[in-house]
């Protein structure tokens, strides 16, 4: 699992390290494992033509103590110095004793031009706002030029905390985070500007995180597997109240995720009895509404289902068992209704969607996605899997968790259809909210990667393409 962690903490942890290491051993580290990391994406080092980004503080410090290291591994590293009267002073030193060279931003254009790395040592973690000129210009040369860039801790312009950008910021092609991910490493839009992430330990002690992503070791241990004895009502039923006259292949579609979830049954109760049947002979078809379909371990309402408001109100009165509210069900909700469950809800959003519940702009949600995921889970109390390029999945208590599969191609119609069927299913199967929500979101994406393989797909491949993402989770 990658763990995420706001700055205060790291620099709590930081601070409590230092006071038990001799003087600059923290940032040595640092820089041992970046410089490592660069000489590893240049490939070799010796005559290669590396520029430092160098701002003020700390992270300038790593970045000129890393670009040491390059120099006297044969590199020709040039230092662009930023704020040289606020450059640390030691490990500017450090670094022309071992044969680097230093410039001014005015001097740089040439310099930038005949790079094979840029180092992004502008500013920290603790960094607010977005780039500044020089820093701005420099930037923006390299990636005409197309300079690989490494960014130190953190593409400079992001805020760590929360993964917004306002304004100007580094593409990385590779950040090198020292300790744990910042969550800006996890969550978009900053996310995007992060590349590949490598982290770096250098011995921090931390607390629980504020962000976390699964990987396949993580679902794996989470996935339902039926014993010896299992029937198909122990390992649970799922209910499905979805679907309308105008849109029936949403019930479709959330039965297909249903099926291939790890529940032993689907219930279907709606209007599109017959495309389902058509599709999937072994559902099971009630025709009297949620209250009287029969038992069920959690319902799935809301996909496809117009402006049909009875079967919203009738699932969220059931009070025992767990639900999962998505699409035209989040709109016909009462939230009232929602708040007073005593069992789990699960809210599926997407970011328009979501800006509605909050009644706020969409572009608010997709600025401010660890915000609104937050927001949504304190003001509904309920678990929130808020859907984009990066999934979410917050509850009232504990760490968001991230959702790190997917692919481009999952932007299209009927896909949050089967996810909502899934994730409803390891509901029944068991599972709690936020981990049915994460486990769901998981599948999806890697099912996602199997059935569009770089071209575009369909939902109904998508939820074909699931148990291939089960197996490959499961080893």
């Amino acid at each position: 699992m990658r763990t995420a962690h706001r700055v205060e903490t790291v620099r709590q942890a930081e601070q409590t390290l230092i006071s038990r290491l001799p003087d600059g051993t923290l940032m040595h580290r640092a820089a041992a494992g970046l410089a490592t990391a660069c000489a590893n994406l240049l490939g070799k080092v010796y005559a290669r033509k590396v520029v430092l980004l160098v701002g003020s503080g700390d992270n300038g410090g790593d970045t000129l103590y890393a670009g040491a290291r390059l120099s006297r591994r044969g590199a020709a590293v040039t230092a662009i110095l930023l704020t040289p009267d606020r450059t640390h002073q030691q490990a500017l030193t450090a670094f022309t004793r071992a044969g680097g060279r230093t410039t001014t931003p005015d001097n740089a254009q040439h310099t930038l031009k005949q790079a094979d790395l840029l180092i992004d040592g502008v500013v920290g973690i603790g960094g607010r706002g977005g780039l500044r000129p020089p820093a701005t210009d420099l930037i923006r040369a390299a990636e005409h030029h197309h300079v690989p860039i490494v960014a130190v801790d953190l593409p400079s312009g992001v805020d760590a905390d929360t993964g917004e950008v306002h304004g100007e910021a580094v593409h990385a092609t590779l950040t090198v985070t020292f300790g744990t991910h910042k969550p800006a490493l996890l969550i978009d839009p900053a996310r995007e500007h992060a590349g590949v992430v490598h982290l770096v330990d250098i011995g921090l002690t931390l607390p629980p995180p504020e962000a976390e992503a699964l990987q396949h070791p993580d679902v794996s241990a989470l996935l339902p597997h039926p014993g010896a004895t299992s029937d198909k009502y122990r390992r649970g039923v799922v209910g499905i109240a979805a679907g309308s006259n105008r849109y029936p292949g949403a019930a479709v579609l959330a039965v297909a995720g249903a099926l291939r979830g790890g529940a032993g049954a689907v219930r279907y109760t709606g209007p599109a009895t017959a495309e389902v049947l058509a599709r999937f002979p072994e559902t099971l078809i009630s025709d009297k509404g949620p209250k009287h379909a029969g038992r069920v371990q959690a319902w799935v309402v809301g996909p496809g289902a117009g402006d049909e408001q009875a079967p919203v109100s009738e699932v969220l009165a059931l009070d025992d068992v767990p639900v999962l509210i998505d699409a035209d069900g989040l709109r016909l909700a009462d939230p009232g209704a929602v708040r007073r469950r005593t069992a789990p809800t699960l809210l599926t959003p997407h970011a328009g969607e979501a800006a509605a519940l909050l009644g706020v702009t969409r572009e608010e949600v997709e600025s401010q996605r660890l915000w609104a995921v937050r927001e949504l889970a304190s003001r509904y109390r309920a678990t929130v899997l808020l859907k984009g390029a990066t999934t979410l999945i917050a509850d009232a208590e504990g760490p968001v968790r991230v959702n790190p599969t997917g692919t481009p191609w999952l932007a299209t119609a009927g896909s949050g259809d089967v996810l909502s069927g899934l994730t409803g299913s390891l509901l029944a199967a068991g599972l709690p909210a936020r981990d049915a929500g994460s486990v769901g979101a998981y599948l999806h994406g890697l099912a996602g990667r199997y059935a569009a393989d770089g071209a575009p797909t369909t939902a109904y491949e998508v939820a074909e393409a699931l148990p291939t993402a089960w197996r490959d989770v499961t080893g």
